[in-house]
This record gives C-alpha cells, sequence and structure tokens, in this order.
C-alpha cells in the first residue's frame, strides 16, 4: 500500500482533486486542482514546486567511490568535478541501459546517485573489491523540484542570495531558514529550474517557506500530468514508458541502448576505466544502431481532416500519453511513439518515438495510427530534431 512522502500533510491538504499515482509505494498528485493546465503554466511562467521524494538516493563514500562510479556508468567520472551534476545512464554488460538519472559529487571521495528504480543490488554488486560505504538515504531525504523562469528569485529570496552562482548542473548546500539544503541546478522540465535535496525532519518548513515566500512568483504546487507535458516537450524520456530497464525486459528486443536513445553523447569509449558495456557499446558504435530516437509533429490539417470525414471534432487528449504507437512508413511499420501530448506552449501535436534508422532522418515523412470513431487511421507525423522546446534560460 502506498504511503505519504514527507510533503504528503502539505500535499494532502492542497490536493483538491484527489488524484494521486502510486510511484514507488508513495503517493504523488496528478494534479492538485481540477484541471493540470494552471500547473503546467506554473512551469513555464512561475515557479512550480513538484514532490520527487519518490525518488532513489544513494550516497557512495570511501576512496574507491570514484572507482565505483566509473565501472557503473558510461560517463567519465575522473573528469566529475566537486560541485558537479552529470547525467548519465548505466548498462549491462550487453550495453543495454538498465536505468539513466543523476549523479552528483560532493566531495572528492563522496557521490549522491539518484535512480527513478531500486538500484542497491546493483551497486553493491559492482563494488565487489573495492573500498567504499554505500549508504540508501532514499527515507532519509526529501526532494522537492523548484521549476520555471521564478524559480531562481523564489530561491534568492528564501536563501540570502545562495543560488545566484549555481550555474547549469551544479550543486552545494544552501541554508534555508536555519536549515542546511542541497541544491542542484537540475530537473526534469526542460525550463530554468533546481531541485532541493532536504532532511525529511525538516521538509514541512521549508515546504511552508517556498509557499509563503513565493506567493508574489507565482509559486504552485504541481503534479505529474504538467511535469509529463513539459519533459515531452523537453525530449526527456521516461524508464518504463520510452524504454524497458535492460533487467526488466522480458525478450532482447525490448531492451535499448543509449545510442537508441539518443544517449550516445553521454558514451565515453575512451576513458581509461572499464565500464559495464563497454565493449559491446564499443561494437555498436563502430557498426551503427538499428534503431534511433526521435521527435514527432503530427501536422493539425490532416489530423481535422480525419475526423472530420467520421463527422467529429478532433478529439486530442488533453494529458500526455503513455501508449507505445505504431508508426508507419508507407505501409510498413518502423517504429512506435512511446508518449506524446498537445504543447500548450508549441500549440503543437508531438510524440517521442523509436523508429528504424533509415526512417529517423531529420524531415522524413511517416505515418502514426490515431483512432477515430473506433477505427484505427494513420496521420502525416513528421520526423523533427529534439528537443521540441529548450529556452535559453535554462542553461543562464
Amino acid at each position: 500500500m502506498a504511503t505519504g512522502t514527507p510533503f504528503f500533510p502539505r500535499t494532502f491538504e492542497l490536493n483538491k482533486s484527489m488524484s494521486w499515482k502510486d510511484w514507488s509505494g508513495f503517493f504523488a498528485a496528478n494534479h492538485y486542482q481540477e484541471f493540470h493546465q494552471p500547473e503546467y503554466a506554473a512551469i513555464r511562467n512561475g515557479a512550480a514546486l513538484i514532490d520527487v521524494s519518490p525518488l532513489y538516493k544513494y550516497t557512495l563514500e570511501g576512496p574507491d567511490a570514484a572507482a565505483l562510479v566509473d565501472r557503473l556508468v558510461t560517463r567519465n567520472a575522473r573528469r566529475f568535478k566537486v560541485g558537479q551534476v552529470i547525467y548519465t545512464p548505466w548498462c549491462d554488460e550487453d550495453g543495454k541501459i538498465l536505468q539513466e538519472g543523476t549523479i552528483m559529487r560532493l566531495a572528492e571521495d563522496r557521490f549522491q546517485i539518484n535512480a527513478a528504480e531500486p538500484a542497491i543490488r546493483w551497486l553493491t554488486l559492482n563494488a565487489t573489491g573495492l573500498q567504499l560505504k554505500i549508504e540508501d538515504r532514499s527515507a532519509e531525504m526529501a526532494a522537492l523540484a523548484v521549476q520555471g523562469p521564478r524559480s531562481r528569485t523564489l530561491l534568492n529570496e528564501i536563501s540570502n542570495g545562495g543560488v545566484e552562482d549555481l550555474g547549469f548542473f551544479g550543486v552545494k548546500p544552501v541554508e534555508i531558514g536555519g536549515v542546511s539544503v542541497l541544491v542542484s541546478r537540475t530537473g526534469y522540465t526542460g525550463d530554468l529550474g533546481y531541485e532541493l535535496w532536504i532532511p525529511a525532519a525538516a521538509t514541512l518548513e521549508i515546504w511552508d517557506r517556498l509557499m509563503h515566500v513565493g506567493e508574489s512568483h507565482g509559486a504552485t504546487p504541481c503534479g505529474l500530468l504538467a511535469l509529463d507535458i513539459a519533459r515531452i516537450e523537453a525530449g526527456f524520456i521516461l524508464i518504463d514508458v520510452d524504454y524497458v530497464p535492460a533487467d526488466q525486459a522480458l525478450i532482447p528486443s525490448q531492451k535499448s541502448s543509449p545510442y537508441e536513445l539518443g544517449l550516445g553523447w553521454a558514451v565515453k569509449l575512451k576513458k581509461k576505466a572499464a565500464f559495464n558495456g563497454r565493449e559491446a557499446l564499443a561494437r555498436e558504435k563502430a557498426s551503427g544502431s538499428g534503431w534511433q530516437l526521435v521527435g514527432l509533429e503530427i501536422p493539425w490539417e490532416p489530423l481535422e481532416d480525419l475526423y472530420m470525414a467520421a463527422g467529429l471534432m478532433p478529439d486530442l487528449p488533453t494529458t500526455a500519453w503513455r501508449d507505445a504507437i505504431p508508426v508507419y512508413s508507407d505501409g510498413l511499420q518502423v517504429g512506435r511513439a512511446t508518449s506524446g501530448c498537445w504543447s500548450t506552449t508549441l500549440k503543437k501535436y508531438l510524440a517521442l518515438a523509436s523508429v528504424k534508422t533509415p526512417y529517423a532522418t531529420v524531415g522524413n515523412e511517416l505515418q502514426m495510427e490515431v483512432t477515430v470513431d473506433y477505427t484505427r487511421r494513420q496521420a502525416p507525423a513528421r520526423v523533427v530534431e529534439l528537443p521540441f522546446f529548450r529556452p535559453i534560460r535554462m542553461r543562464e
């Protein structure tokens, strides 16, 4: 049975919709009001407060902590500076992704790994023969994403300017109301934003301060429905939706490599340290990948024509969808769209899709299956570059 996060005494009171999702055994709000659109607007125009405490949080500490990180991930931990965060996948020996997440270097011999799924067994197995301590801090540490163009101003105000100099993908301890909070310039919205890693006992105090001071900055509690639209616009993949973790796949074809999911930039084959999946990824790099993650834009007019032909008005989903939908090229299925939405910001119907490499060229015209009056149809879908949306303020 799901339980509440450390923020639950506040989020429960605020959730007028009473719509919740079970996220790793915790209650996570789908949306707080009757409709999620004001929460999405806060992400793009104000400051959205998103409870992401269900993330798993592990610390690695000891003389071989960096060696373990290097063994685990595809990126080069030796070039990873104190006060820096990296986003990276980690793979099995076949070069297939188990998970992807962020890793923070808090000291020369101390790291924090943030993951969507449990990873303690994988960490322990790979630590064989190394000198370090692995600690699961998921229960004792809450996490809150503060996202949107007003997030920096809000956090600066409650921390006496503590985040003013925090660069993109940086992390540092900041004092908020006498509480030491770890703040990272990271997030899952593709916008200016931060994530706060808070001692569980201090969560309500931090929440109350953010809501009180944030009233003039448009601070708004935000649920997962709004977050899902923002992450699709940003081109961010979601575990169990846009890919199947390698250790949960039922058949080999369900597994994906970093190259197939648009994460080839994060694979550092030339780093000195060996890492899981290196040989397999080197072979794939040399021979090429069979699949590619692409963005799809579904033009409005042809979609409207399909509905009008059935005597119906277009009926697009008001929330993001996460169902695999076939993608075709001249009647031949060449892939699947894994998540999509109507983008309020861009005024476009968008989808993330995995398609066979010959069909993944930007500008290529494909077709995505749509259901109109219980009948399967095909709507034109153009391959476009990812991300769909990435404002300059995200990195500034």
